[in-house]
């Protein structure tokens, strides 16, 4: 991992007065094609933002209230240092390996007049702000309070005003929160939850908000009312909320309605975690707050392509080992809890051997249906394969009723560190963590607690039935990927959920994995999800459109839904398609599509470019795509597609002299394309 970082300090700090005689500062992006406005007006901190001179954010609320303070109000803007930051960093583990940022960042620096030392001008709060032409974000610094009794050196934050005012007309793309405490074994919430696309905004989800990341779409004509004299036509914007940097010193956060188009910051749930625990993070003064993104565009490219997540955090310990990655097999998926034990995952070691692929993960109830001396056993016969490890384990603690096992291994140090070294002992590559409680802070603290664990026996960690990535690929080197989605397992439970796959595909790359990565555990090529092939529900999307989601769906670690009858059943060119492609990537470019509509999309391993697109319309989507802007002249691309009933086949072409070749695609419902 390697992080270059410059900052260059602006001549101007000075603040104009607005004409309401409040104190106001405009940061602008580098390029000068974003622009953040703060004020003070009335006392209350609030920004607005504008993309190429048209109103995107208008004016919101910032600030937080603490257990002795009140920071929403009250409030003076005493200045603002506005720094050009450049930073350099390279990461294999998320959508684009080498990230280079130039950003404003700016530093606005607030204060509290106490009521019975008006003298008195404490610095009390600080907003800072990071700009560049795709991505605003903010977030706190808070100071300790000096008072005639000493001085407040820790604090609660009882609430945060941060807001989201969003043009009138305004359609959303969100994931609902689901209550706390229901669902399977009373492990909700759990980021698993259906999108509503293309509705209104002025809800609030199932009455608990939304999970991030959220997708907002603004159409041109709802903005006419906000045109500047400077500004062009009103153009759509595309804006994606979330957050990063949260560790164990916070919360994990929601977005709420706040009516209409207002939208806020929300702290988890009271009955999260089985009801213990405080909703909100205790913090020691001075504190730094996680950070809140907004990614904005007049196109979705911006939201897919988007490094936010990563470039705002930093590595909270090296690695203790290099991390590798690649592709796997997952026998749960298609065979169930039956499929854990030893014969059968013996036979799976063997088909990820012959697929080169670099390891096997072994679900729930391995501990009681192989058992820890024949786990032994496997770890060495995986070995001789070049096959390596992953072993699920329950989060549990005291959180739900989920009765898998290993249980109780986790939640507390001295037992998680023994077994870990177990792991270790043997040569285990990482660990599967399920069923967590929640976005309490003690909860992102056992995230942080067992990813830091982790890094120090060499181990890797992917988590289940869990909260949003927030930064982690960056933070924590061993961390792989997260769940918080509704992922492959549905399609095995329900046909429901095989009907509705394409749709569901076409969203993701829009919004769960613009921030991080998803262990989705799908790309199967199986007819039906049972280990016969033969029966239980029915996979309704093409070999092809398979192809396409093990490219579309980011994580560095991919355990695949293949089975070994595939190497036998599933055509050849199939199979060989999933040999080969990387899991790691370097690049990647938004093409064509539109959210649970259709997808086309780049991505850059090395020097290959791969093309893939999926269809969940019922009209073919048919599309152009300049093969010019990723292939050599003279290189021969494989292509993938599909027909109207889905049959696949490959052909070959070659890119040719000519300046602009364009490739014509045609995707049926349920169908893919890719190109390589």
């Amino acid at each position: 991992m390697k992080t270059k970082l410059v900052l260059t300090i602006a001549m101007s700090v000075s603040l104009a007065v607005s004409s309401f005689g409040a104190n106001e500062k405009r940061i602008d992006s580098p390029d000068g094609t974003m622009s953040v406005t703060v004020s003070d007006e009335g006392g209350q901190p609030q920004y607005a933002v504008s993309l190429n001179g048209q109103q995107v954010i208008q004016s919101s609320p910032l600030g937080l209230k603490m257990n002795f303070i009140d920071l929403t109000q009250g409030l003076t803007m005493t200045s603002c240092d506005v720094h050009t930051v450049e930073d350099e960093y390279t990461l294999r583990t998320t959508k684009q390996s080498l990230v280079k940022v130039v950003a404003t960042e700016a530093v606005c620096h607030f204060a509290k007049v106490d009521a019975n030392r008006p003298s008195s001008n404490q610095p009390a709060l600080d907003i800072i702000f990071h700009v560049t032409g795709r991505d605003v974000a903010f977030r706190y610094k808070i100071y300790s309070r000096r008072t005639r009794g000493g001085e407040t050196m820790v604090g609660v934050v009882e609430n945060e005003a941060s807001g989201f005012v969003l043009p009138d007309g305004t359609t959303t793309f969100l994931c609902p929160q689901s209550k706390p405490m229901g669902g399977f074994a009373r492990t909700s919430p759990s980021y698993e939850t259906s999108y509503t696309l293309d509705d209104e905004a002025g809800k609030n989800g199932w009455g608990e908000g939304y999970t991030f990341p959220c997708l907002f779409k603004a159409s041109g004509q709802a903005q006419k009312t906000q045109k500047s004299k400077k500004s062009q036509e009103p153009q759509e914007i595309w804006f994606l909320i979330s957050e990063t940097g949260t560790d164990g010193g916070y919360v994990g956060c929601r977005l709420l309605n706040d009516g209409g188009t207002k939208y806020k910051i929300g702290f988890p749930q009271e009955g999260e975690l089985n009801g213990v625990g405080s909703t909100t993070p205790a913090v020691s003064l001075p504190a730094l707050t996680p950070w809140r993104t907004i990614t904005i565009g007049n196109t979705l490219a911006p939201i897919v392509e988007t490094t936010i997540a990563n470039d705002l955090v930093k590595p909270k310990y090296q690695p203790s080992k290099e991390y590798t990655y690649g592709k796997g097999s997952w026998s749960w998926i298609i065979g169930m809890d039956s499929s854990c034990n030893f014969d059968e995952q013996k036979r799976y070691i063997d088909f990820s051997a012959a697929m080169g692929w670099r390891s096997v993960l072994i679900d729930a109830f391995w501990d009681k249906q192989i058992g820890y001396e024949k786990m032994a056993e496997l770890a060495r016969y995986g070995r001789e394969k070049g096959v390596g490890i992953f072993l699920w384990y329950n989060s549990n603690g005291a959180w739900n009723d989920a009765p898998q096992t290993p249980i109780g291994k986790m939640d507390k140090s001295s037992i998680r560190r023994k077994e870990m070294a177990w792991l270790q002992q043997n040569g285990i590559l990482g660990i599967k963590v399920d069923f967590f409680g929640g976005d309490k802070q003690q909860m992102m603290q056992l995230y942080e607690d067992i990813l830091t664990d982790a890094n120090e026996f060499g181990i890797q960690c992917i988590f289940h039935g869990c909260t949003l990535p927030r930064g982690w690929e960056r933070m924590y080197p061993n961390y792989v990927a997260s769940e918080a989605v509704l992922a492959s397992e549905n399609l095995h439970f329900g046909q429901g959920a095989c009907d509705a796959e394409a749709r569901n595909a076409c969203t993701h790359p829009f919004i769960r994995n613009t921030v991080g990565s998803m262990d989705f555990g799908g790309s199967t090529l199986n007819k039906f999800y049972n280990a016969d092939n033969q029966h239980g529900t029915i996979r309704r999307t093409s070999d092809v459109f398979a192809l396409a989601t093990a490219m579309l769906f980011q994580s560095s670690v991919q355990h695949f839904a293949m089975a070994p009858n595939n190497l036998i059943d599933a055509p050849d060119w199939a199979v060989q398609f999933m040999k080969d492609v990387p899991t790691t990537w370097d690049e990647v470019k938004f093409i064509d599509g539109y959210p649970g509509k259709y997808i086309i999309m780049a991505r850059r391993s090395g020097q290959q470019w791969y093309i893939a697109g999926i269809n969940a319309e019922k009209e073919s989507v048919k599309a152009k795509v300049e093969l010019k802007d990723f292939f050599k002249e003279g290189t021969v691309v494989t292509v993938y597609s599909d027909d109207a009933q889905l049959n696949g086949s490959i052909q070959t072409i070659t890119i040719g002299r000519k300046k602009t070749q364009p490739c014509s695609i045609i995707i049926p419902e349920n169908g893919g394309v890719v190109i390589k």
